[in-house]
């Protein structure tokens, strides 16, 4: 996520992010009451909480697809090439056109 952005939605436990990641999955768009059904999966969280979880996550991809936000230079045991740099930035751009299918 874009510099923690979607902690401002709430506090969002890592479960939570897990289960609302695997519920956005499995009801798409075309699913009546898509929200209370994520937000019954998620647990703790209203429809309006969970739809705005997912405005922001959206609103983070768009930033990282415009090349708002850098992607991190992670370092290992020994420090990425270019290549592992530009290969981190496709599985990025790949995240974010998953999840714009599902909108």
């Amino acid at each position: 996520m874009a510099s923690g952005s979607l902690k401002n939605s709430g506090s969002w436990t890592p479960k939570q992010n897990k289960l609302f990641e695997k519920a956005l999955a499995l009801y798409d768009k075309d699913t009546p009451d898509r929200w209370q059904n994520v937000a019954k999966a998620v647990g703790g969280k209203s429809a309006e909480e969970v739809k705005r979880h997912y405005d922001i996550l959206l609103e983070d991809l768009r930033d990282i697809e415009l090349g708002h936000v850098p992607i991190p230079n992670y370092k290992s045991n020994g420090s990425k090439s270019f290549g592992d740099q530009e290969q981190r930035a496709a599985e990025v751009s790949k995240a974010a056109v998953m999840v714009q299918d599902l909108a």
